[in-house]
């Protein structure tokens, strides 16, 4: 007699976000196109309309949408990241890959969908994917309901290894948990590491109860043609010094991460050649994001995100505040 039949293997999309309603509908849209076969995202403290806006797409089966409610000291992305675990392992997801709102898959071998990054890697554990940095190509101030992936074309040459980070791809059963890069704790005795290509590689970070980014050897996820993340970390000068008012994912707001000219700014803002692979989704993209706005109340929804964040703007970036969150800036 034979077992029972396996269940296909599926691929979830998670992340966390706070007031990302500018930009949730553009990466919902662009990832549906790779073929992912569910979006998590977990929202906290949102002000922008971002969580309604999130509910409907909920209501309308677009997305998995979990609010949580902090306590003092309380880290929102290592949180959410339990939560949307809990409920992947609930639905018996057999992939995640945990991005952030300003990060987006870039498969560039074959048709670039993800059934071209997984013929590579089916049989790994946990698949980290390296960073490519892409700067504001000059741009100062945002237009809401502009494109990321149409605005943002300057990045950095190639990834350094040693210094690009990475976050991973890897299978939900062999890790009792994650944090925003990596998972942790794995279940499985020798789990197995591969670069997007397919390429062995260490697995000692698994084990350690630390936020790790990089993977050794270093220069094998760099090397990767099949894969990479496009990090839109910086995007317009007016939007970088808007996450001072928002917080990072880490909860951390008293620091200059968030200044122009910080060491950040200077680590993240990569405009050194022009890099336009991503668009060849863009098509694609653009008409899931028609199918999205079309749905009852979203395009409503995502304009009030969009208005929010033009009094928010003004309200809170004047020329005192931009200088004050300018490193090296003269003052009156």
């Amino acid at each position: 007699m034979s077992g029972p039949t396996p269940l296909p293997e599926t691929i979830a999309l998670t992340s966390c976000m706070r007031n990302e309603g500018l930009f949730v509908l553009e990466w919902i849209a662009y990832h549906q196109t790779l073929g992912f076969d569910g979006v998590v995202i977990v929202t906290n403290d949102c002000t922008d309309g971002s969580d309604t806006l999130l509910d409907l797409l909920a209501d309308h089966g677009v997305v998995t949408h979990i609010r949580q409610t902090l306590s003092e000291g309380d880290i929102p992305q290592d949180q959410g990241m339990d939560l949307a675990l809990a409920h992947l392992r609930e639905i018996k997801t057999t992939w995640c890959l945990h991005i952030d709102s300003d990060e987006f898959l870039l498969i560039e071998a074959g048709e670039g969908h993800l059934t071209d990054l997984m013929q590579n890697v089916s049989d790994a554990d946990c698949v980290p994917i390296i960073w490519r940095n892409f700067g504001d190509s000059g741009l100062t101030d945002w237009t809401a309901g502009d494109s990321v992936l149409n605005a943002f074309t300057q990045a950095e040459a190639a990834s350094e290894p040693g210094q690009s980070k990475s976050k991973c791809l890897f299978r939900v059963a062999s890790f009792n948990a994650a944090t925003d890069h990596n998972p942790l704790d794995p279940t499985v005795t020798n789990p197995s590491v591969k670069s997007a290509d397919g390429a062995a590689m260490a697995n000692a970070p698994l084990f350690k109860r630390a936020k790790v980014s990089r993977f050794r050897p270093y220069g094998l996820p760099c090397k990767a043609k099949t894969a990479r993340i496009n990090h839109y970390a910086v995007k317009s000068q007016d939007l970088f010094l808007m996450k001072n008012d928002r917080g990072d994912g880490q909860g951390k707001r008293t620091d200059d991460k968030y200044h122009l000219g910080s060491r950040w700014h200077a680590q993240a803002n990569r405009n050194d050649v022009t890099d336009r692979a991503i668009l060849r989704h863009w098509p694609a993209t653009t008409a899931r994001l028609a199918d999205l706005r079309a749905l009852p109340g979203v395009a409503a929804a995502e304009q009030h995100c969009q208005n929010w964040f033009t009094k928010r703007r003004a309200a809170i970036l004047t020329d005192a505040q931009r200088q004050t969150w300018t490193k090296g800036a003269m003052t009156a």
